[in-house]
């Protein structure tokens, strides 16, 4: 299997379309065109092995996925976890974000991209969904939604924790797969693993319209198979 190796080029500042942030990508590559890169070490590598993106990240990174979502819809994909001994390689923080939303900017959610750049307290002023796979050095997993109109009002409702796993059988296992599944259908949003629902909430019409962000912290994974469709 041919691996594309694929680094930054420059400093990145805000928002940066993967496409055009990695000088060594002669041709434009569909994968990359896809994500736009939140990094708050402006350092983090990507490989590129066939259709599956190998990242390590040194700080704060959200991947958002370049499209907006509405309706009924449902993402798949699958990520591992590597532990190889690398300065990142740290077993902590598989997240993501999604039906995100920026209420100051509706209609751009890049609109501050400079100033979140990464940075995990700032991403308190949107409107989302997060589940933390294995956060907090890998003892919990645990599913919250984002209210940003609390945000500097009171903290203590901005995201409020909504469920909750401690035990082992829901944390990382080093090179493990994991087939995530997230839903946004009708009155309700889950979130499976390997076949397994973790989490679920209501919803209002709209309340899971916005977009899908990958969410890590100082790691190394390995992720392939991303899929959007409608349902």
């Amino acid at each position: 299997m041919r691996r594309t190796l694929i680094r930054y080029s420059v400093l990145l500042i805000g928002s940066c379309l993967l496409v055009a942030c990695f000088s060594s990508n002669k041709k434009s590559n569909p994968i990359l065109e896809k994500w736009v890169a939140e990094d708050e070490s402006a350092a983090m590598q990507l490989s590129l092995i066939s259709d599956t993106m190998e990242l390590v990240v040194p700080a704060g990174l959200t991947l958002w996925y370049n499209e907006f979502l509405t309706g009924d819809y449902e993402i798949s994909y699958q990520v591992a976890m590597l532990m190889e001994g690398g300065e990142f390689d740290r077993l902590s923080d598989l997240n993501c974000f999604w039906a995100a939303n920026d209420p100051l900017y509706p209609d751009h959610i890049f609109a501050r991209s400079e100033w979140r750049n990464g940075v995990f307290k700032n991403y308190n002023t949107l409107n989302l969904f997060y589940v933390g796979y294995g956060g907090n050095e890998n003892t919990t997993t645990r599913f919250r939604r984002y209210y940003a109109e609390y945000n500097g009002v009171d903290d203590a409702r901005v995201k409020p924790l909504i469920a909750e796993y401690t035990d082992p059988e829901h944390l990382l296992v080093p090179g493990k797969w994991y087939h995530i599944v997230i839903r946004v259908e009708k009155e309700y949003t889950t979130y499976s693993v390997n076949g397994e629902e973790l989490f679920r909430a209501s919803l209002k019409p709209g309340e899971g319209d916005g977009y899908f962000g990958l969410r890590l912290l100082q790691n190394h994974v390995l992720v392939t198979g991303f899929e959007v469709q409608s349902i």
